[in-house]
Order: structure tokens, then C-alpha cells, then sequence
């Protein structure tokens, strides 16, 4: 397992499904955790009173990412409890519209960019003060970035920014001696793919998956807390596909 004594780390969207995970996995490797939440208070509650009583340390910070201060405020409630250096940044929060090109309103189109895109970059852009050398950010891309799977044009095409944004911010920040990064899952079950549960879109998964079972949020969390440790301390701008050999 990969030693994150002594270190500590945000994870956005941490009350539930892949920001979960990822925060108890953290955690169990030695980090501080700051668990982020938007609205779902008690669900970010369960989490940290979950790792306090595994011994760990955790505290819960709620903000609004896909208001336009959204990402100035939580980056603000993070000053306050981490002082002057936060070593791993997990921008995982995120929100999935699944429709049609001609059924994709204005609406839904915005709040994806403001969540999926604008966040992310302004909270790095206002953490950028207590990210340190040896600090790493590790952003959460799709499957849907790179390959064509239903009807996901508008949610696939913020994930592809991301994936261009990891590329320049490494290469931006690389200098500082912060790593930038980024993990990409297949399908996973979680609230947000709950198509899983049925037997159509089970058989479909599966169909295009190497690995013939669903993923379960931990099977993600696991390649996060290894990018934010010291074992990949020589990837930056990458793309780490995690998606069991999906073939799309």
C-alpha cells in the first residue's frame, strides 16, 4: 500500500460513489482527508465519522462548485484548516446528463461545463498557493472521453477538456514540482450509472469489458491514492485508464 503519512488531501464530491471511496482509501493509507460535499452534508458526515473511527483524521468542507464562486469559497475553508501546504488535490466532483443531441438543453449544457470544467480549474487556480513541491492533482476523466458510449456527447466533451487540461497544467506547473494527472474509469456502479442495475445494461458493460464483472468505486479509488503517492512521483500528464479493458 502507498505511505501517505504526514500528508493531506482534498477530494471533491467525497459523500458518496467514486469521491468516497477515494477519500477512505486515502485515509487508510495515512492522509488527512478533507471531505467535500455540495449538498449531501450528511452523507460527507458519514464519511469522516467512518474514518475517524479507523483512527484516521478527516473534516468536511461544503461548497457549491457549479455556483461561479463555488471553487473560491471551498478553496477557502481550505486555507483555514490546512495552513500553507495541501499535498493532494482530488478533483472528482462532478454531475452526468445523459440525452440526445437534440434533447440537450442550454441549461443542462452549462451545468455540466461549470461543474465538470470551471471548478476544477479555478480550484486549482485558487489553491495554487498551498500546492507544494511534490504536491499532486489528480483530476477524474471517462471512459466517454475517448470513445463514443450512448448518449453522452455533452457530458463526454467536458471530460475531454479535462483531459486537455491535465496536459497543460502539468506542463504549466511541472516547474513547482507539482504532478498533475488524471484517472479515466469505465463504467462503475454508482449512483450515476445506475443502468448497471439492469440486466441490459449489465450485459452491455460487461460485453465490452476484458474483465468480465461491474467496477465498484474501489477499483478506482485504488489507482487515485497511487498517483497521489510518491510510487508516481514520475507520471505527470497522463491519463491513467482505469476501465477494466473496455473495448469501445
Amino acid at each position: 500500500m502507498s505511505n501517505l503519512t504526514g500528508k493531506t488531501a482534498l477530494v471533491t464530491g467525497a459523500s458518496r460513489g467514486i469521491g468516497r471511496a477515494a477519500a477512505l482509501a486515502l485515509a487508510k493509507a495515512g492522509a488527512q482527508v478533507l471531505v467535500h460535499y455540495g449538498s449531501a452534508q450528511k452523507e460527507a458526515e458519514a464519511v469522516v465519522e467512518e474514518i475517524r473511527k479507523a483512527g484516521g483524521r478527516a473534516e468536511k468542507v461544503g461548497a457549491d462548485l457549479g455556483t461561479p464562486n463555488g471553487p473560491h469559497e471551498l478553496a477557502r475553508q481550505v486555507h483555514a484548516i490546512v495552513g500553507d501546504r495541501l499535498d493532494i488535490l482530488v478533483a472528482n466532483a462532478g454531475v452526468f446528463r445523459a440525452a440526445t443531441i437534440e434533447d440537450t438543453t442550454v441549461a443542462d449544457f452549462d451545468q455540466l461545463f461549470a461543474v465538470n470544467v470551471r471548478a476544477p480549474f479555478f480550484l486549482v487556480q485558487q489553491l495554487l498557493g498551498v500546492l507544494r513541491e511534490g504536491s499532486s492533482v489528480i483530476f477524474t476523466s471517462s471512459l466517454a472521453a475517448r470513445a463514443a458510449v450512448g448518449n453522452l456527447s455533452a457530458y463526454a466533451a467536458t471530460k475531454g477538456a479535462i483531459d486537455t487540461m491535465v496536459k497543460h497544467f502539468a506542463a504549466a506547473l511541472g516547474s513547482r514540482g507539482i504532478r498533475v494527472n488524471a484517472v479515466a474509469p469505465g463504467v462503475v456502479e454508482t449512483d450515476m450509472s445506475n443502468f448497471t442495475k439492469t440486466d441490459e445494461g449489465r450485459n452491455a458493460t460487461l460485453a465490452m469489458q476484458s474483465i468480465k464483472r461491474i467496477a465498484q468505486p474501489d477499483d478506482i479509488a485504488g489507482a487515485i491514492t497511487f498517483l497521489a503517492s510518491d510510487d508516481a512521483r514520475w507520471i505527470t500528464g497522463d491519463t491513467l485508464r482505469v476501465d477494466g479493458g473496455s473495448k469501445v
